[in-house]
């Protein structure tokens, strides 16, 4: 075992024992349905991985609408802890969760036991955006810019890929750690462009008038259209309770099929459920997200092996992963509605 392996087992070993212990382990933010008896319903907790936002809408348009209910469940909804939700998942101290098809890959190599069961959205919407006025249109452009990073290797690994097409070099890129910095901020005072999700940081420029560029991961490598989010359970909830799981899927999916045709209604869902939220930027956000949720798939939520196995590969082949992960036992769509 390398030291790097060993490191994340370590980590991995630490998460699971502080999710064990109950600690951090995400604050419920509701139960039950506005305190009628639910006695009769199977409790399930559901993990958001980040703060609420219009790519959790379906889990909240299902809770409201009754469609966990409908299906004998009492949804319990998670706010984000110190422990990820791949972490609380494979602890069994989640049944379902938010997470990204990044994510759980790394997961699955370094031995968890997370499947996902949805995609929530068909296409990655991540790309690097900038201000209009930094005239950077294309992976060339970044060569000589300051990047607002997070550190990891995966993102030097995507866009070492991107620049390469541009026959570019990544090195002449100067990474600034901005971790969760706010992007405004940043691209004002710290760095030029950053890697974020149209669907809420872009929609937000668009609402304080700033013009941005985007260059987006999936239009250079297809290898990067990977699935963010996702919703994903862990192998044991699979194995021991299939129709739970089952149950689950069929009412999500309702509930995201509901904010694909209702954008408008499933926007005021949102905003009732979480008042703190800005709600321009959720209306605006639930619009620009709305069709892109199904998008060119034949029905919602399904995903293709040929994207996981590429994006694994990408994974080894840049040594962001050590193990070979098999993707069949990664994903399924076997919980997903028939049409």
């Amino acid at each position: 075992m390398t030291l790097k392996n060993l490191f994340r087992v370590v980590l991995i070993g630490l998460f699971i024992f502080m999710a064990g212990c109950g600690q951090n382990t995400g604050q419920a933010e509701n139960t039950g349905n506005d305190g009628t008896d639910n006695s009769d319903l199977t409790p399930v907790k559901f993990a958001l991985d980040w703060t609420p936002n219009t790519n959790h809408t379906g889990i909240y348009v299902a809770k409201e609408k009754g469609y966990f209910e409908e299906q004998g469940l009492d949804v319990e909804i998670l706010l984000p802890g110190e422990a990820g939700v791949n972490q609380l998942l494979a602890a069994e101290k989640a049944d379902f969760g938010i997470s990204y098809q990044e994510g759980l890959t790394q997961a699955r190599s370094e031995g968890l036991p997370v499947v996902s069961i949805t995609a929530v959205l068909q296409h990655n919407t991540a790309g690097y955006a900038s201000p209009a006025d930094k005239d950077i249109t294309s992976p060339e452009d970044f060569e000589g810019k300051k990047f607002g990073a997070n550190g990891s290797d995966l993102e030097k690994a995507m866009m070492t890929a991107l620049m390469k097409n541009d026959n570019a070099d990544v090195e002449e890129v100067d990474y600034i750690t901005t971790g969760d910095s706010d992007f405004f901020v940043a691209v004002e005072r710290d760095v030029d462009f950053s890697l974020v999700y149209y669907g809420w940081t872009g929609i937000e420029a668009e609402l304080r008038g700033v013009d941005l560029n985007m260059v987006y991961l999936a239009d250079y490598s297809d290898k990067l259209d990977f699935y963010t989010p996702i919703i994903a359970t862990n192998e044991e909830m699979i194995a021991s309770d299939p129709e739970t799981v089952k149950a689950f899927t069929h009412a999500a999916v309702k509930g995201y099929e509901f904010a694909i045709d209702n954008p408008e209604e499933a926007a005021e869902i949102l905003i009732d459920r979480v008042p703190d939220l800005d709600p321009e930027l959720v209306k605006h956000s639930q619009e620009w997200l709305s069709p892109r949720y199904k998008d060119d798939a034949e029905r919602f939520g399904i995903q293709e092996q040929d994207r996981w196995q590429k994006f694994a590969d990408f994974l080894l082949d840049n040594d962001i992963i050590d193990e070979p992960v098999d993707v069949e036992q990664a994903f399924t769509n076997e919980f997903l509605p028939e049409k």
